[in-house]
């Protein structure tokens, strides 16, 4: 007989983890409050980079195996993911990020690769994922591999197993919703806007995260380019600031100066599921009915999504 999941939550930490679930043969149900096109994910720069997640431990475990699934999309043209050669910038030698032993070919940048007011960078190459384009496929991936989804919203996770045909087991993935789902009140927005500007012929992503007006980065898509960004600590207003917008702008343009006078195509703010470490194990809800978290990613879904997939399978 077929073991049935219910994944809670069709952002990307919850389709991973139902893809990887199909793949071992599990009958899988998501359920999601909203489409996966208003998912926070669905507004996520989507560069791998691990940001505001711990403990570091497991999120470089979790962030290597994800950098490898990635880049195994992208080197089989899965839609919207690419690898894209980086460039994080420094005022001071940075020693070796912690993160390192994730990425493949980092190596110090050049000084002629370097900007004016930087003494230091490194380059590589990660994964990015454009999600207006990846996160429907993967969506319509998952549903192709015969995934049901069922637009619900739960008030308490106990409800789960009435609301999807008693399942075997419940993955709970939805990300900020399960500060009340759970419930876990150390789980937290962090606010981040980003601003999209049409390409000037862009092919270099640029970061720098200790920027003297807040980090910034500028990130190539296909059309057009993602420049950030905020990270707003407990913060729970998602509305687009105009002045915020203009200074990650003049940031950015610092970083790279052919993005001055850049059309700007539009501005968006999101609220990131943070909480002091990741949640990714087991547990039991009231009628005895197995359940893995798998939530509080922060800034890093996309960065450690694939990765904690394959230990929920593992547990499953």
């Amino acid at each position: 007989m077929t073991s049935r999941a219910t994944v809670i939550g069709a952002g990307i930490v919850g389709l991973a983890a139902a893809s990887r679930l199909l793949e071992r043969g599990w009958e899988v149900t998501v359920l999601a409050d909203r489409p996966t096109a208003e998912s926070t994910s669905h507004l996520a720069a989507a560069v791998w980079f691990p940001t505001r997640a711990a403990p570091r431990d497991r999120v470089l475990a979790w962030g290597a195996a994800t950098f490898r699934e990635l880049a195994h999309q992208a080197h089989g043209n899965v839609p919207g993911v690419v690898m894209r050669e980086s460039l994080a910038l420094y005022r001071e030698d940075p020693g070796e990020p912690w993160w390192s032993a994730a990425v493949e070919g980092l190596r110090s940048a050049r000084p002629d690769e370097l900007p004016h007011g930087y003494s230091h960078g490194l380059r590589f190459a990660v994964p990015l994922v454009e999600m207006p384009v990846h996160l429907p496929w993967l969506a319509e991936h998952v549903a192709g591999r015969g995934a049901r989804f069922i637009t619900t919203r739960l008030h308490t996770l106990d409800e789960a197993p009435a609301a999807a045909d008693r399942p075997d087991l419940v993955v709970v993935a939805p990300g900020l919703g399960a500060r009340d789902l759970v419930p876990d009140d150390s789980v937290t927005p962090v606010r981040g806007q980003i601003v999209r500007v049409a390409n000037p012929g862009l092919t270099l992503s640029v970061r720098d995260e200790a920027h003297p007006g807040g980090r910034a980065y500028v990130h190539p898509r296909a059309h057009d380019v993602i420049l950030g960004g905020t990270l707003e600590e407990d913060v729970w207003d998602a509305t687009p600031d105009p002045a915020t917008a203009a200074a990650i702008v003049a940031r950015c343009t610092d970083l790279v100066p052919e993005l001055a006078g850049a059309e700007v195509l539009g501005t968006v703010a999101g609220l990131r599921p943070a909480r002091p470490t990741v949640r990714l194990e087991r547990a039991t809800l009231a009628d005895g009915t197995p359940v893995i978290h798998d939530y509080g990613h922060g800034g890093s879904g996309v960065t450690l999504a694939w990765g904690c997939a394959d230990e929920v399978a593992d547990l499953a």
